[in-house]
């Protein structure tokens, strides 16, 4: 790898739907790094002010395009960036918009490349909420308690890893091993680390990069983001075959427990069998309860305090996801095919050659 990779050598990708509460903030940060790399929001159909917020902004900014993603997903809208935007670009950034990051992000991911010669940088997260419902979900996701201890949802430092989450990568070897799956609907990144680490790259987590994320903010949208990544996660071992982890094999669990203490409810008449089928749902939820407890004391904070419904709230909808996924019958999809440029004229890495052209249809 070189080690002189110029910040105008990266594409950047912010795939986009619905983040008006994000993207005011978000963007001015990024382009203020981004120097003259180009900046592709693939708006997946937002029928708030996303569209106006950063039609806005490319007036200002030319390297700023907003384009269509009729595929409406996280990977749609990155494959497609890459297709049409990633020509002369030697890297791609994802960026998040339900995210913040730090004032010299893209300059510690090119540093960590550079390196290391990683074939792709990855970062930890933190959660951060505003409403208590959103306070009380960082917080479980913040703790072992909502993720197990994953090493890119803790704090401490940097190595080499199978997985983290999503920031530099090597184009070309994207384009190689077929960028995203878009049958992912979620999970598409880990599935997306596999095939790299198949075809020999490298993937460093670098603790310097730390992001600030938003969970959803209530119950309903929380409990299907966990059941669909439960959903991409068992797809992917399907495809992948690897053992599944100690933090990933508990939360499992929890559908059949709940399953089976329902039944036991139904059969509470036969003393004991039907308490002892509700034991190990009732052992699960005191867990999750009384550690959010313990969150909320230390934090100080009341609305931590509630973390454990969140915590059963992921545990439960990642579990059935995991469940319905792995019972449903149908084969797993190929791998995808190596990408390959697609671009309109004017549609590469150059402002020059880009200036004035978006994507709007």
């Amino acid at each position: 790898m070189r080690k002189d990779i110029a910040a105008d050598s990266i594409l950047i990708v912010v795939p986009c739907l619905n983040e008006e509460a994000h993207l005011s903030l978000l963007l001015p940060q990024l382009l203020k790094q981004a120097g003259d790399a180009s900046v592709v929001v693939a708006d997946g159909g937002s029928v708030d002010r996303s569209r106006d917020i950063v039609q806005a902004l490319s007036r200002v900014h030319r390297n700023l395009i907003l384009m269509n993603n009729p595929g409406k997903t996280q990977s749609a809208a990155v494959n497609l960036a890459v297709r049409v935007h990633g020509q002369k670009c030697r890297w791609l950034l994802r960026v998040d918009a339900h995210a913040i990051y730090p004032d010299d992000f893209i300059q510690q991911l090119i540093r960590a490349a550079a390196e290391r010669n990683a074939s792709s940088v990855v970062v930890p997260m933190i959660t951060r909420g505003h409403g208590c419902f959103q306070k009380a979900a960082a917080a479980a996701q913040n703790s072992v308690l909502g993720t197990g201890g994953a090493l890119h949802r803790s704090v401490g430092p940097g190595g080499w890893v199978d997985h983290g989450h999503h920031a530099l990568m090597d184009l070309t070897l994207f384009m190689q091993v077929g960028g995203y799956d878009e049958g992912f609907v979620a999970n598409e990144d880990a599935e997306f680390d596999r095939r790299l680490i198949s075809a020999g790259g490298r993937i460093w987590l670098e603790r310097k990069a730390m992001i600030t994320y938003f969970p959803r903010k209530t119950a309903g949208r929380l409990f299907r983001q966990y059941r669909n990544y439960g959903r991409g996660r068992a797809r992917n071992l399907r495809r992948h075959p690897v053992p599944v982890r100690l933090r990933q094999m508990l939360p499992l669990m929890v559908t059949p427990a709940v399953a089976a203490a329902t039944l036991g409810l139904v059969m509470a008449s036969r003393w004991p069998e039907g308490l002892l089928m509700a034991l190990p749902a009732f052992l699960w939820l005191t867990v999750c309860l009384v550690g959010g407890v313990l969150l909320g004391l230390e934090g100080k904070c009341w609305c931590k305090a509630f973390s454990g419904f969140p915590a059963a709230i992921m545990h439960m909808a990642w579990s059935l996801g995991f469940v319905e996924e792995a019972l449903d019958g149908k084969p797993v999809h190929e791998a995808p095919s190596p990408l390959v440029f697609s671009p309109p004229i004017g549609q590469d890495c150059s402002p020059e050659e880009r200036q004035g052209f978006m994507v709007l249809n």
